[in-house]
């Protein structure tokens, strides 16, 4: 920790992904390594306004109660967005009495992993982050000025150096404050869309996986700030170009460090077809978690490399589940369906939870797909936000992976949310999520 740090942060995700928590002085710095910070419970359940939820058991009924935020095993980071000496101390909720607050999307992940660790397992996690450098000083948002030009960019440059050296400033930046905060990014490229990019974040522990990715977008959009642009990880801010996603590569090893999915061969063994059945089996019920909010669905059309249909393959790109190619020993499953606009949290939590569930059932995946899964008929995800979010609430399979007040709070908030959204022209959207998802 930096010895001219002058004020501190901690804070827990909501549903929403969103950073919920406390500004406090150096002198604190004790009752927050203590555990002893309090905030009401109901701050993890907000809508993505940071509204209380009308009709929320949270709030009222239960006098809007404190729970505690304990730091995680983290420790103390920088802020490198800021420009004053700051720490950010990331937290999870715990109850009044020491227990998990089933309700912190943290925990909702732990509880998964959880049935990993009970068969000597551990989930190891890569994910690869998509967003857009967005200038926002107009009255809708618009590439990101040229830093050389001073002139918006033109067109889509797939893996363009040019483009990407333009940027050198906040991307060099952004590596020295992703090491700073113990975050392993890997490479960047530039993406599809004008002023789309994608950092890959290297495997680790899903916990920390999930952390890193949390951490990471509120870091992008910070620095982005501090070098005069916006950035979002909005699924689709602009009509007519790429959208943005959050693709998941996850393996399981057993206490010897040994592969489970691996059997030497090139298609995996029969866990990881049951891990696929699972993940398969609840992709439909979870679309709430890879598509929370009203515009994720402007990036779910098929054929717009945002898989829709509920399918398989190997080293298959248009497909749901891919089974990438390479070595036996690290065979492992990419799930490409989620929006850059997800809480990490759960979404692993989603992810690793029906793959546990298929693998308790020895479950069979139907027969992988070849070629254009575009083509294929196969199930869709859902719709429609309100078809999502019906489809979540009453979901058997979804009960079998998160606590029923986690479910009922996600419900509560999503509709509130979207009954908010229906107020509000369709042009103005983005002034809510530009920033916030």
């Amino acid at each position: 920790m930096s010895a001219d740090v002058q004020s501190f942060r901690i804070a827990a995700s909501d549903l929403n992904g969103r950073m919920r928590g406390k500004r406090l002085p150096l002198d604190f710095l004790g009752k927050i390594e203590g555990g002893k910070t309090r905030m009401p419970l109901s701050v993890l359940n907000v809508d993505i306004t940071g509204a209380d939820i009308e009709g929320s058991p949270l709030v009222f009924e239960t006098g809007d109660a404190d729970g505690t935020l304990r730091p995680t095993s983290r420790g103390t980071l920088p802020m490198p967005w800021l420009s004053g000496a700051a720490a950010l101390i990331p937290a999870t909720m715990m109850n009044e009495d020491g227990t998990p607050f089933e309700g912190d999307p943290r925990q909702a992940l732990v509880r998964v992993l959880d049935r990993y660790a009970r068969r000597g397992w551990q989930v190891r996690a890569a994910t690869e982050m998509e967003f857009y450098l967005l200038d926002d000083s107009g009255k809708a948002p618009a590439p990101a000025l040229n830093p050389h030009t001073g002139r918006p960019l033109q067109g889509s440059e797939i893996c363009s150096l040019d483009t990407l050296d333009a940027f050198e400033p906040f991307f060099n930046d952004l590596y020295e404050a992703c090491a700073a905060m113990g975050i392993p990014a890997q490479s960047a490229l530039s993406e599809a869309g004008t002023g789309q990019f994608e950092i890959d974040i290297d495997h680790r522990d899903a916990l920390e996986a999930a952390d890193n990715a949390w951490l990471f977008k509120t870091l992008v959009k910070g620095l982005a700030r501090k070098h005069g642009m916006a950035a979002s990880f909005l699924p689709k801010p602009f009509e007519g170009e790429a959208g943005s996603g959050m693709h998941l590569h996850f393996s399981v090893v057993d206490s010897t460090g040994r592969n489970v999915f691996d059997d030497g061969s090139e298609t995996g063994n029969d866990t990881l077809r049951s891990a696929v059945a699972g993940c398969l089996e609840t992709m439909r019920d979870a679309t709430l978690i890879f598509a929370p909010h009203g515009p994720s669905y402007d990036r779910m059309v098929p054929g717009a490399h945002a898989p829709t249909a509920v399918c398989w393959g190997y080293e298959n790109r248009t497909v749901a589940l891919r089974i990438p190619a390479g070595p036996a020993a690290a065979r492992r499953i990419e799930h490409r369906v989620a929006g850059g606009d997800i809480c990490a949290h759960l979404l692993l939590a989603a992810i690793l939870g029906g793959a546990i569930d298929g693998i308790e059932r020895a479950a069979t995946p139907p027969a992988p797909t070849v070629g254009n899964a575009y083509e294929e008929a196969c199930p869709q995800l859902a719709e429609s936000w309100a078809e999502a979010i019906t489809l979540f609430e009453q979901s058997e399979a979804i009960k079998r992976i998160f606590h029923p007040r986690l479910v009922e709070n996600l419900v509560m908030t999503k509709r509130q949310e979207m009954a908010r959204l229906e107020e509000i022209p369709r042009e103005d959207h983005w002034k809510i999520y530009l920033e916030s998802v």
